[in-house]
């Protein structure tokens, strides 16, 4: 059993443990906040893009961003390059394996702890560096890049993203998106036969596409880091509640072996008492 003195410092220890954890959700729900007020969403870009696409038939266009030529599945996996996230990048690297369970493909991970997870397996994968709120944007052309110069050379024949997605500050949900091949289900009241095209359909398709893809990334990448944030304060959340149920076992012993010690003193006394009278 241990003495009071131990007791005592155990408790003052996490107590102070407890003030670092505090100390550090402040700051994750600071980044959140500030990360999430920066966050621009390009959405009307991107419908805007697709509907131009369903002005013109594009199941009649022969290009690889639109109908896949053989070739395998490459799935990106967005990770982070920092912890405290409570399992959120395990799940995405997870679901990523997942998706290549169902057909060959090659894994694609952003972020320092996604390597670290799959340096431990078997699987061989190509690597980019976590996301940086600064290269946001350069890191997301980087990607695409890399991912549209396989699919044109032919290495790659569709295009998967799995990423996690911050439902709300406290719930993040891992989503897979796919990237290529490129469809579109909107419905624009347009005739086809109003359009001049200038540049052949499959040009034209190209460029949009990628360019689509582009900010596609750049929204993912700005979606996973708020991600982040969010799951490192519910992880600093659960550990705070953790620390308080520890809190509270070393106070019950320390005044279980108070009270002891107290009795103990006073039967010795009591007893010592009778001896001399």
């Amino acid at each position: 059993m241990k003495t009071l003195s131990n007791l005592k410092k155990d408790i003052e220890f996490n107590q102070g443990h407890a003030s670092l954890i505090e100390a550090l959700k402040n700051i994750a729900v600071a980044q959140f906040k500030i990360h999430e007020q920066k966050l621009k969403s390009f959405e009307k870009f991107i419908l805007t893009v697709e509907d131009f696409f369903a002005l013109i038939d594009i199941n009649n266009i022969n290009h690889p961003f639109l109908n896949p030529r053989k070739g395998i599945l490459a799935v990106v996996a967005v990770t982070s390059d920092s912890g405290l996230l409570g399992g959120l990048n395990l799940k995405v690297i997870n679901q990523a394996l997942a998706e290549l369970e169902k057909a060959p493909g090659k894994l694609i991970v952003i972020g320092e702890c996604g390597k670290n997870y799959l340096r431990e397996t078997k699987v061989s994968f190509v690597s980019f560096g976590g996301v940086n709120d600064e290269a946001r944007y350069v890191q997301a052309m980087q990607l695409r890049d890399y991912c549209l110069d396989k699919v044109l050379e032919g290495a790659f024949g569709s295009l998967k993203i799995v990423y996690p997605h911050p439902v709300s500050f406290t719930v993040q949900r891992v989503e897979t998106v796919t990237i290529l091949p490129f469809t579109s289900t909107r419905k624009v009241n347009v005739s086809r036969g109003d359009l001049i095209l200038e540049s052949s359909p499959a040009d034209i398709a190209q460029y949009l596409i990628s360019v689509w893809i582009g900010q596609k990334f750049y929204d993912i990448f700005g979606l996973s880091r708020l991600s982040e944030f969010a799951a490192r304060f519910v992880h600093l959340e659960e550990s705070s509640q953790k620390l308080k149920d520890i809190e509270k076992n070393l106070k019950l012993q320390y005044f279980r072996v108070r009270h002891e010690v107290i009795d103990r003193n006073m039967r010795e006394l009591f007893s010592a008492r009778l001896l001399y009278a």
